[in-house]
């Protein structure tokens, strides 16, 4: 098994705990609403076969594609699967109008090869949807206390901040039309405490929003045009033609006729 691989393994059991599922039912609300109303014919999902986050997306084609493939409980409403590394996806050249990135820049290699990769197969004006924990948060700051179990999976160790995800995308013209943070609450390990500390969700959103524990961003891919400057030499000598002949048609109807 690869390091990518063992990442998200570790990833998918990690989403299967309490916190993980907490953070799990926030995402899938937050992904279903930004795919909703994103239109095309084909739309992929990249990784984490487990969720299902193009469920609301009304395209006719939907694929997953990820270092591992989907149990045969979780094929959902995907057209076809495939197994690839995200930094090779086997796709042609705008080919896809929407790919969703549930946390696979966090568990990737080489994250900047995982969005050449994604601008490469998606058309002018697709959306890319990302997920990602935030290293600036509670959970974030719960990974880095010494001394303590780290709460997200080793292997998941190096989390992408919105600020440094934002350069990324602007090197390669995607521009972000909006986000969500979310999952406020402290790094509690059960149900039981996080319910009851449900009240940070909307004191978190309201004070500290750039604090949530996980962020979900929507981006499109600006392809801008070039517009081609004609050079005046082509329209003098169509000019000059058109005055000779109106100065030949005022002579001739100058010059008088025999009778």
């Amino acid at each position: 098994m690869s390091t990518q691989e063992s990442a998200i393994v570790s990833l998918s059991a990690w989403l299967s705990t309490d916190p993980g599922q907490y953070a799990r039912n926030w995402e899938q609300t937050r992904f279903d609403t930004m795919v909703d109303d994103v239109f095309g014919y084909r739309a992929l999902q990249v990784g984490l076969p487990e969720l299902d986050l193009l469920r609301a997306n009304r395209m006719p084609f939907k694929a997953f594609v990820g270092p591992t493939l989907p149990q045969p409980e979780q094929t959902f409403d995907w057209a076809g699967t495939v197994r690839a590394e995200p930094e090779f996806l086997p796709f042609d050249r705008e080919s896809m109008d929407l790919v969703v990135l549930p946390h696979i820049l966090e568990t990737s290699d080489n994250p900047h090869q995982v969005l050449r990769e994604v601008d490469r197969i998606l058309v002018p004006e697709g959306r890319v949807v990302i997920s990602g924990f935030n290293p600036w948060s509670l959970w974030g700051l719960r990974q880095r206390t010494p001394f303590l179990k780290p709460w997200f999976p080793t292997e998941v160790g190096h989390q992408v901040s919105l600020s440094r995800l934002k350069d990324w995308l602007k090197l390669l013209s995607f521009e972000i039309e909006f986000g969500h943070f979310g999952c406020y609450v402290p790094s509690f390990s059960t149900k039981k405490w996080l319910d009851r500390t449900a009240f940070f969700e909307p004191a978190g959103d309201r004070w500290w929003p750039a604090c949530g524990a996980v962020y979900v961003v929507s981006a499109v891919k600006r392809v801008h045009g070039m517009t081609l400057l004609k050079p005046n030499w082509k329209t003098k000598p169509v000019k000059q033609a058109a005055r000779r002949a109106a100065g030949v048609a005022m002579q001739q109807q100058s010059i008088p006729t025999k009778k």
